[in-house]
């Protein structure tokens, strides 16, 4: 039996099945970003999958790492560096964006070793990272700074095209293949905190450090020589007049070959 609607009754009828429809076709149509799209801090660009590649072989990605990316989007990073064996994370603003990267990553066969947690990058912590692959804008990397800063000595930052204000790259390679834009890894090592005054047998050594650059004086029996030198991570390398001297720094000390440095004030 059919029961035809007049009326009232039949624009209701007409509008049920048209709103019971919707749903069923949004369904149909899962979540694609669209590069450009506005974020929280950014907007959503991807990295080439030739850069990211080559982000993780200059950062020497290895299973022992732990990666993290914040405004991870897509999840590219960080399903690339579960690829590698490595424990990665990502850290994205836009619930529909984990929500896609968890799907990628599922299909991927990489979900055990990939994580995405909806949330705010510059309040998601970091301090257990390794490995830290973005691709940001300089006010974001400004802001996040002091963060890296603190960093375990060593731990590793590569970067798509964008530097951290103020602080000079330790390596930097651009590709020319499978990349036709923001083509450029850029790699920091997080310096270990040498700003002070270390007693060592050879004298007073007074260091002033800017990032991985650190200037100062080494005084022997009261005749000051000048110092210049690089970190990389927890190794330094000084440089006094015609002495050159190597070392490890282990938080207050610093062990060398045939030197060695313990802090004495800040």
């Amino acid at each position: 039996m059919t029961v035809k609607f007049r009326g009232p009754l039949a624009i209701i009828a007409a509008l049920g099945l048209t709103i019971m429809a919707r749903p069923l076709a949004a369904q149909e149509k899962p979540f694609q970003p669209v590069v450009g799209q506005a974020g929280k801090d950014v907007v959503w660009v991807p990295t080439a999958p030739a850069l990211v590649e080559k982000m993780l072989d200059m950062a020497q990605v290895t299973p022992q790492d732990i990666v993290m990316d914040l405004g991870s989007g897509d999840g590219r990073n960080v399903i690339a560096a579960a690829r590698r064996g490595a424990t990665a994370i990502g850290v994205e603003f836009n619930p529909d964006m984990v929500a896609l990267a968890n799907r990628l990553a599922r299909e991927a066969g990489v979900a055990d070793k990939a994580t995405f947690i909806e949330g705010d990058m510059y309040t998601a912590d970091i301090s257990k990272a390794t490995v830290m692959a973005l691709f940001l804008l300089p006010d974001n990397l400004g802001k996040l700074r002091d963060k890296f800063m603190d960093l375990r000595p060593g731990t590793r930052l590569v970067l798509n095209t964008f530097a951290i204000p103020d602080w000079e790259a330790d390596a930097r390679e651009t590709i020319q293949d499978d990349c036709t834009s923001w083509c450029t890894s850029l790699l920091y090592h997080v310096p270990a905190k040498v700003g002070g005054t270390w007693k060592t047998p050879q004298g007073e050594l007074t260091l002033i450090q800017s990032f991985q650059n650190v200037t100062g004086t080494l005084t022997t029996d009261g005749k000051a020589v000048n110092v210049t030198g690089k970190l990389r991570g927890e190794h330094i390398t000084l440089s006094a007049g015609s002495t050159e001297l190597t070392g490890q720094v282990h938080g207050d000390r610093i062990e060398g070959r045939n030197w060695s440095a313990v802090r004495a004030g800040p």
